[in-house]
């Protein structure tokens, strides 16, 4: 099993990313947040893996600290709740502001996250409220850092995301065309998207 990886940050398209290792490259899905730490592009990476093995396909899902990764295994052992939906979900509100939600009882929050349903929150509030006290103490890893990259067509890869965490091709079209996108990484177009659809909740 593939517990990390240390390479050469090669593509970045939220929310995939390639990463080569030793000449071989790995296909690493990742939340946003963990996404606007990277560094630019052909520079050195470190993310913790969760290397999920199935009959059909083999995923590795990457993060900036073991904190991070412990709360999506968290989510996966929630009743309902695969990968896809766990990373949207990460990716949707942070891993701080959902234990933030899970303590807080905000089911409402949790279910502006595209495919989470009312049934599904409720369940993630409950499931999850046990396991919240060894998910403490979130840092970022000092191998990720914040630094700028550079990205060929920012709107297009903005509108990728979003489809990626559930968005209709359509909608993620109109959001991104909603707002002005001059001058920005499609990071800060999803991020500001994200954050107006919270609000607007």
């Amino acid at each position: 099993m593939i517990g990390s990886l240390r390479g050469k940050l090669t593509a970045k398209h939220p929310p995939l990313l390639l990463i080569e290792v030793n000449g071989i490259g790995y296909e690493v899905q990742a939340p946003l947040p963990t996404i606007y730490r990277l560094p630019p592009l052909q520079q050195e990476v470190f993310l913790y893996i969760h290397h999920l093995v199935r009959e059909d396909a083999q995923q590795l899902f990457g993060f900036g600290n073991d904190d991070e990764r412990q709360l999506f295994r968290s989510l996966l052992k929630v009743n309902g709740v695969g990968a896809k939906m766990a990373l949207a979900i990460l990716s949707g509100i942070g891993a701080e502001d959902l234990t933030q939600c899970v303590r807080d009882g905000d089911a409402a929050r949790l279910t502006r996250v595209p495919g989470v349903g009312p049934k599904t929150a409720q369940r993630l509030l409950v499931e999850l409220r046990d396991r919240l006290p060894e998910l403490d103490g979130e840092s970022d890893g000092p191998l990720v850092t914040t630094a700028a990259s550079g990205t060929v067509d920012p709107v297009a890869d903005a509108i990728s995301g979003l489809i990626a965490l559930g968005y209709k091709p359509q909608e993620a079209s109109r959001y991104v065309h909603g707002i002005d996108c001059r001058d920005k990484r499609s990071e800060d177009i999803i991020r500001e998207i994200l954050k107006s659809l919270v609000r607007a909740g």
